[in-house]
């Protein structure tokens, strides 16, 4: 008989930050909906022997990373990130599929740090990171 297939639960992958230039550790437990984007540019490398279609490459690749959080100050994630925004410097993210799974390990500049606010809700930020300098991709342990 063959093994169940798990599928892995958004609830069960995990978000940690840190100081810049170290692995992060601390888990954002205040992370509610994270999405993390890794895409590469492409070079055209069309030649008049490809019959007619174009023909592209990879090359340089970006990360980046999105998410709410509940607006409170108070929270040590919630001041890291908003710190690190306000004065334009970098902290170190962990973006992993699941507890000790596999996901980027960089340090990430904060792009975006905006409060909607609506009526019927928690008052929430949306983040946005942006690798600003790549360590690696953190193996499954």
């Amino acid at each position: 008989m063959s093994e169940p297939i798990l599928i892995p639960l958004g609830m069960n992958a995990k978000l940690y930050f840190g100081s810049a230039g170290v692995i992060a550790t601390t888990e954002i437990e205040n992370a509610i909906d994270v999405t993390l984007s890794l895409e590469a540019d492409s070079a055209d490398v069309t030649t008049r022997g490809n019959k007619g279609w174009k023909a592209e490459v990879a090359t340089l690749k970006t990360c980046g990373v999105e998410w709410e959080m509940l607006w409170k100050p108070d929270d040590p994630a919630f001041q890291a990130i908003k710190n690190a925004f306000l004065t334009s410097s970098q902290v170190s993210l962990l973006v992993l599929d699941r507890a000790d799974g596999e996901g980027p390990d960089a340090d990430f500049s904060i792009t975006n740090f905006s409060r909607p606010e609506p009526l019927a809700e928690g008052i929430k930020v949306s983040v946005s990171a942006k690798v600003a300098a790549w360590r690696e991709w953190h193996e499954a342990a």
